[in-house]
């Protein structure tokens, strides 16, 4: 499939997952005089802002015997407002009344935790009918699940970081302390913040009461004191939300990256598709890709010599001084191993990246990993030469850098090589992909024959014999399952990378991130456990 086929299928997909619940829905929710989730974000964020959308393709194909959840029924993202950058997360009220599903206490929780590790402002626009019950089990009591929101609400107050909440609809039973938790609290007419509403108050306690006298804006505002300002509809609240956050401090930069003059790529990025080719087979220099992403002339590749199937060197993206750790996927010629295969990760390449990894750390360089990883190389000499060691002393380094990280996965993503990469395990402060790229703990020809040999086995213990069409039908079934599961946005889907991306917008996303990890250092000294030398 040629890169515009395939970029085109993903935009087809994309433009649905934006109408949310549907044309309908959305006519619903402007006859309530309310606008949607996208259309608050978009009144809200200064014009021609960025909007570094987190969970588009969230519960992508997922409850579909309950209907499908559009984007996890809430809108995550940063941009501008009043100048600040700010994490804007927004329940959809045209997909299932804003219910929360159990990615979207998932989603919402990503939101918070890029949020406080780069102590970026909160904004949540509220209009949700509150959990999912017949999903309740799955949304309720974990440590990961709903109550950990509120829990994250107290934190990020107590780091001082400004949490501020619209309330533009429904507000209901324990999502009522999300608003409640955060510094500043507005509320529109007809909307609705209370722990039970009128008709289960009546069957809980027996008592009549009305919509506003229970938990109306009016009522709030002037008897219970919980909100702090009352606007009459979603205008005047966004308006009361960018007068609020135009009175925060002004974007932080943390003294300790460095920058320099920003300049150009060196490429222009819609020459990426001619450079770069789709199918993860054919092989290429990574040194070409890292030409798209970079400033002109500022790539200094480190032992360029050394450990050649992984490229390491210090650059400039936007000004910002960053240490790139790449995949290489053309083969290479070692001086002592002789041929070694791109996407591969050998024991002199692990010892090189790791140590580039420390060098970064040491001055304060962010890292930016660019996944393209069939994993490490197997085999006698392979062993023999240390090679579990070598990966061990990668996966230490990268679990304590106290640096920003960055992961974009261009092509392949197995086993233990997204690991040493910088995959979701690994704290990636952002983590994007483009559309081909592939997760999974091996290659699909691979696991396809192990599950399909497992399979077969497990048939002959049961004494059937499958006889030449029943293991070509079997064969299939496993190719197609996991082929599905390998699709990036299977991935997405579950939120293990933050957003699918096309290659030419790879630069105008890092230069974005990476100004938004570049808020805030958490310093301390670099250390790392104990090292196998």
């Amino acid at each position: 499939m040629p890169w515009q086929e395939l970029i085109n299928e993903f935009q087809e997909s994309s433009d649905v997952i934006e109408l949310g619940g549907g044309p309908k829905a959305i006519d619903r929710q402007h006859g309530k005089g309310r606008l949607t989730a996208r259309e608050r974000i978009g009144k809200l964020l200064d014009d021609g802002s960025f909007f570094l959308e987190v969970g588009r393709w969230a519960a992508w194909e997922m409850y579909t015997e309950w209907g499908g959840t559009s984007s996890a029924s809430v809108v995550c993202g940063m941009g501008q407002v009043s100048g600040r950058t700010v994490m804007i997360i927004a329940n959809d009220a045209t997909t299932k009344a804003g219910a929360f599903f159990p990615m979207t206490c998932k989603k919402v929780l990503r939101a918070q935790k890029i949020a406080m590790q780069n102590r970026v402002p909160l904004i949540y626009l509220v209009d949700s009918a509150g959990v999912f019950l017949p999903l309740q089990d799955e949304i309720f009591p974990d440590e990961d699940d709903f109550g950990r929101i509120f829990r994250n609400n107290a934190v990020i107050s107590a780091l001082g970081i400004p949490q501020l909440a619209a309330i533009m609809g429904n507000c209901v039973a324990g999502g009522g302390y999300l608003p409640v938790l955060c510094d500043k609290l507005i509320m529109t007419e007809g909307s609705g913040l209370y722990l039970a509403g009128p008709a289960l108050v009546k069957s809980a306690i027996g008592q009549e009461v009305s919509h506003e006298e229970l938990g109306g804006a009016q009522m709030h505002a002037g008897v219970s004191g919980t909100i702090d300002y009352r606007e009459a509809d979603d205008q005047a609240a966004i308006e009361r939300l960018r007068s609020l956050v135009e009175m925060l401090p002004a974007d932080p930069v943390a003294a300790q990256f460095a920058a320099d003059a920003a300049t150009g790529a060196a490429r222009s990025q819609d020459e990426i598709y001619d450079v770069i080719p789709i199918d993860p087979q054919t092989r290429y220099d990574v040194r070409e890709l890292i030409q798209f992403l970079v400033d002109a002339d500022s790539f200094q590749e480190y032992k360029a010599e050394y450990g050649q199937t992984i490229v390491c060197g210090h650059a400039r993206i936007g000004g910002i001084r960053v240490g790139l750790v790449a995949n290489q996927r053309t083969v290479v010629e070692s001086a002592q191993e002789g041929m070694q295969f791109g996407g591969v990760i050998y024991h002199d390449s692990a010892d090189k990246e790791a140590r580039f990894i420390m060098d970064c750390n040491q001055t304060w360089t962010p890292l930016i990993f660019l996944q393209d990883v069939m994993g490490f190389m197997v085999g006698r000499d392979s062993e023999q030469a240390g090679i579990i060691r070598a990966g061990a002393k990668v996966v230490n380094v990268i679990s304590n850098s106290r640096v920003p990280k960055i992961t974009v996965i261009t092509g392949g993503s197995y086993g233990a090589g997204n690991y040493a990469m910088c995959g979701k395990a690994f704290d990636p402060r952002m983590i994007f992909a483009w559309p081909n790229a592939r997760y999974a703990v091996m290659g699909g020809k691979q696991a396809a024959s192990t599950i399909l040999d497992i399979n077969i086995a497990a048939l002959k213990r049961a004494g059937q014999e499958p006889d030449t069409a029943e293991l070509e039908e079997l064969k299939q079934k496993v190719t197609d399952a996991y082929e599905t599961s390998t699709d990036i946005r299977y991935a997405a889907a579950r939120l293990w990378v933050d957003g699918i991306i096309a290659p030419d917008e790879t630069r105008q996303t890092l230069l974005e991130s990476l100004r938004i990890v570049s808020r805030h250092a958490e310093d301390q000294p670099f250390r790392t456990g104990v090292l196998q030398v």
